[in-house]
């Protein structure tokens, strides 16, 4: 069975908000103040009303909030999303993974009690750093006391499958202060660990600075040993390094993220979202006004595309292969009828030949040495 035909099982809502905006940050989000927040989550329903009634989900097996800031959005408001998200999306697998991003000192008991009442049953926390010092560097307006207390918090009201974020390659930032870092992360024991290396993206403070030569970013050799000494430290302390820049106990890897990196379809909601469903992707406008103004006429796409047989081919490869268990054969033949082999048999040949992948099985995954150059790889799949 084709499955790039199948009805989306996972869904992505984007809440657009934020206390401020960080340094380093590109994504598509807003300063909260003045915001119109009641006419957006207004406009969320007309589009969830549209999307589904355009393309009937399947059972839902995940559902992502993300931003932004969804945990800056008030109790009350919590609450009337989350009864939006039921009420449209209402038939859902008994074990669905219902994750929302927050930042740490925007979650008290009773925000988050909302969110339990709401079904979110996983949170994933902004945390970047340890180092007050490189949290103030970044822009952040948390401290280390904030994410503690937004922890405890957390668990008080019955989450017990929480994810954190840290950066590596921030500015001023050495192989010692990421251990420090390292050493606090996994001493709360939480189930999953995402660990992401800077990236100074266009429209940002830091490519401002950057171009002024006034970012000083650690230097590749410093940046290459924190991956290692992350790498090294969390398979020490029993995480699987189950993707590039993620670690999870058994059991609790990111089940929606992992939808991305199989290249299955899922639903994109909200100003900015992504969307990739019935062979085509779609952005949605991004302004928050432009995006509530769009959804009073129809669905809110800036742009919808049809993909190509070859290019979902190389979208399959290239973020199939981020996942160190690989890509499977099965899989892939699964998805489009055709051997993996006959249309990128030479290249996955050179990629073994120079060490960078490997063959397990019918599986083919990243080398150690492969991880390290994942970019590489994945550049060699496009046409």
């Amino acid at each position: 069975m084709n499955t790039r035909y199948t009805a989306p099982e996972a869904v992505y809502i984007h809440i657009p908000f934020c206390t401020n905006k960080c340094f380093y940050c590109d994504f598509n989000s807003y300063v909260l103040k003045g915001q119109p927040v009641m006419d957006y989550l207004d406009a969320l329903e007309r589009e969830m009303e549209r999307t589904v009634q355009a393309q009937p989900p399947g059972k839902i097996a995940t559902i992502f909030v993300g931003g932004g800031t969804p945990t800056v959005l008030l109790p009350d408001q919590m609450a009337h999303f989350l009864k939006l998200v039921k009420t449209y999306f209402p038939d859902q697998h008994e074990n669905l993974e219902f994750s929302m991003e927050a930042n740490p000192g925007t979650t008290d008991l009773e925000k988050l009690a909302a969110m339990k009442e709401g079904g979110v049953n996983r949170i994933s926390f902004g945390v970047q750093s340890f180092d007050n010092g490189l949290l103030e560097t970044i822009g952040r307006i948390h401290n280390t006391d904030d994410v503690y207390r937004s922890l405890e918090n957390a668990a008080k009201v019955g989450f017990s499958n929480m994810s954190i974020d840290l950066m590596f390659g921030l500015p001023n930032q050495t192989p010692e202060i990421m251990e420090k870092t390292l050493n606090e992360a996994l001493a709360l024991d939480l189930k999953h660990y995402s660990i992401y290396s800077l990236k100074v993206e266009e429209n940002t403070l830091f490519h401002t600075m950057y171009h002024k030569n006034q970012l000083p970013l650690p230097s590749e050799d410093d940046e290459l040993d924190m991956y290692l000494l992350i790498m090294r430290r969390l398979k020490e302390a029993g995480y699987a390094q189950y993707e590039i820049s993620n670690f999870a106990r058994p059991g609790y890897e990111s089940r929606h993220n992992t939808t991305y990196w199989r290249n299955r379809p899922y639903y994109g909601l909200g100003a900015g979202a992504h969307g990739y469903a019935e062979e085509h992707r779609h952005v949605n406008v991004k302004g928050v006004q432009p995006y509530i103004d769009r959804t009073k006429e129809g669905l809110p796409h800036l742009e919808r595309f049809p993909v190509t047989q070859q290019e979902a081919m190389e979208d399959f490869m290239m973020v199939g292969l981020r996942l160190l268990e690989g890509i499977s054969g099965d899989d892939f033949a699964a998805q489009f009828g055709v051997p993996v082999e006959e249309k990128f048999g030479g290249i996955l040949d050179s990629l073994i030949k120079r060490g960078l992948l490997e063959r397990a099985g019918n599986k083919i995954r990243l080398s150690e040495q492969g991880i390290l150059f994942g970019n590489d790889v994945f550049a060699s799949f496009l046409e």
